[in-house]
């Protein structure tokens, strides 16, 4: 697996923090039997569905509230409130949309369940560097949160940290390993530092 890359601006003095969710190439469709013209909205499906919260799903093939499908392939909307059978989208005001009469499905990218997984994250200031600038793992306190319920990993790296960043630019990477020593690398990419004003 290639890492996915993504480039991050830390705060000097601040706290950062991340979410990343682990989504893999399978697809999982689940049939729609109601949407309310709500703010938020509230989409009904037709039984239980394993959907995470905070997690990016599509919505597709609607009849009647035709404003609600996602046309575009980047377009996507994130669940920000669950029940076993309906799924709520704050952003999304479906007040002035025409009523909902049939069908449509839920379609969203199945997570990778994270049981068993640990991580690791180093920063170093270039990829030749033998210095760790700031390194996380998964262990208590370890700066990364594994959370095998919603499939996130949340990454914080605290102000009192940051405070001591000298560098200008750094690289990261973050890395997985499963029950079974298999390491996969999850994500690199660059990181900048914005000094700190207010100290």
């Amino acid at each position: 697996m290639q890492p996915a890359k993504i480039n991050y601006k830390i705060y000097q003095g601040s706290t950062f923090q991340e979410t990343l969710r682990w989504e893999s190439e399978t697809k999982t469709y689940v049939p729609i039997s109601a949407i309310t013209k709500d703010a938020p909205c509230v989409i009904t499906t037709t039984s239980a569905h394993t959907i995470p919260l905070g997690w990016r799903i599509r919505v597709t093939n609607v009849a009647g509230m035709k404003e609600i499908n996602t046309v575009a392939d980047d377009a996507y909307y994130l669940v920000t409130g669950k029940s076993s059978t309906t799924v709520s989208l704050n952003k999304v005001n479906t007040l002035g949309y025409t009523t909902y009469t049939s069908g449509g499905v839920i379609e969203y990218n199945t997570p990778v369940p994270l049981t068993g997984y640990t991580a690791q994250m180093q920063i170093r200031e270039t990829l030749e560097s033998t210095t760790v600038i700031h390194q996380m793992t998964s262990a208590a306190g370890g700066g990364i949160q594994l959370n095998t319920t919603d499939s996130t990993i949340f990454l914080t790296i605290p102000a009192s940290v940051t405070t001591a960043f000298t560098f200008d630019s750094a690289v990261y990477s973050l890395e997985l390993t499963n029950s079974s020593g298999v390491v996969t690398p999850f994500i690199a990419g660059n990181l900048t530092l914005i000094r700190e004003v207010t100290r």
